[in-house]
């Protein structure tokens, strides 16, 4: 944790704002605090990934929760990201330190230009020594393309930015092996795999009722990061100080993979598939364990309505999904491909169609398959 010199935080709203909504000059001012003086101590960069604009938003628009709808979320993410960014903006002032806002959503990470071009802007502003402050665009974001929730999103960034460690914080001090407000329940200090969580019951959003994730997305995103090579230190807002300094707190979670291609990262864990593809047994064996692209030859049904770059489901002769993957023909354009060679098809209907439907490099194995 002590030799991390690329480190992306991820704060949420509950740690952010008060219990009636609007945000806690005081909570941010002290996380800021503790930004500010780890980047001004040596050559460490620091990404944030801050939740909160909704949550900002709803004193102001009069709301005593948060709403279940899309239009009025965004509305008060409207309202209430200006008001965030303009917080920071002001609090990182104190130490001579420039802010820039990042919005993205799950299409800019699914999009080569998107994605290219979110790496720059956030390179940049790193080498300009400004703070990076990203946050999921609430604003346009509909039920198909978000998140769901900045946990996700902050793994992802992790691993755009090819972070060296993800910190989360929240208002739990780490995981614990069961409810932390009973007793006899105690932290889990350390995780270097699957089977140590085996068991253990994973709270899901908190009570100020201002968030959307939990423990459970926490978890899932410090999995994602793990899986990806980057290690992941869960704790509590108020402990980000010793988190950062690498002392003892919360929960650390080993690295359980590496690196991968970013946009394979995304499709395994933040796309949202239009429609799918059912394969027969040698498709699926070749997708699954021979690691080879998807040809007519090997599609037995289709379903759903897509465009080609779109993500969609690959599944088995049960419909169980095996794979996920970039289709390169609209979906009306491949039941009269099923079944087919290229070659055939190429004779049939021109150059354009001797090509796989899923190409392996835009296909990302999602289950093990035995037939």
């Amino acid at each position: 944790m002590t030799e991390a010199r690329r480190i992306v935080v991820k704060v949420g709203s509950s740690s952010l704002t008060t219990a009636s909504g609007g945000l806690d000059a005081d909570r941010v001012d002290a996380l800021v605090d503790v930004l500010a003086k780890v980047r001004g101590a040596g050559d460490r960069e620091i990404v944030l990934v801050s939740s909160g604009a909704i949550a900002a938003g709803l004193a102001p628009l009069g709301l005593d929760r948060r709403p279940k709808d899309l239009a009025r979320q965004q509305a008060a993410a409207s309202v209430g990201q200006g008001l965030l960014v303009a917080r920071y903006t002001a609090s990182f002032a104190r130490y001579g330190a420039r802010v820039g806002q990042i919005l993205l959503t799950s299409d800019d990470m699914s999009r080569r230009a998107h994605y290219r071009n979110a790496y720059r802007t956030l390179e940049q502003l790193l080498a300009m020594g400004a703070m990076p402050i990203v946050n999921e665009n609430d604003t346009v974001a509909t039920d198909e393309i978000r998140f769901g929730d900045n946990d996700r999103l902050a793994a992802l960034v992790a691993h755009l930015v090819r972070a060296d460690l993800l910190v989360l914080l929240s208002d739990v001090d780490g995981l614990y092996d069961g409810d932390p407000s009973r007793p006899g329940t105690s932290r889990i200090e350390e995780v270097r795999g699957p089977e140590d969580l085996a068991g253990i019951e994973i709270g899901s959003a908190g009570k100020a009722g201002v968030g959307t994730g939990g423990m459970v997305t926490k978890v899932e995103a410090a999995r994602i990061a793990a899986a990806a090579g980057i290690p992941v230190v869960l704790t509590s807002a108020s402990r980000a100080a010793d988190a950062l300094a690498g002392r003892d707190t919360g929960t650390y979670f080993h690295r359980t993979g590496r690196r991968s291609a970013g946009r394979l990262l995304w499709l395994a864990h933040a796309s949202a598939p239009q429609g799918a593809l059912t394969l027969d047994e040698g498709a699926v064996r070749a997708v699954v364990h021979g690691r080879k692209s998807l040809l007519p030859a090997g599609i037995a049904a289709v379903e759903g309505e897509f465009g080609a770059g779109d993500p969609v489901e690959l599944r088995d002769g049960q419909g169980r999904a095996v794979a996920r993957g970039l289709v390169n023909f609209d979906a009306k354009e491949i039941p009269q491909l099923l079944g087919r060679s290229t070659k055939e098809l190429a004779r049939e209907l021109g150059p354009a169609y001797e090509r796989e439907v899923v190409h392996r490099d835009d296909l990302v194995v999602l289950h093990p398959w035995n037939g």
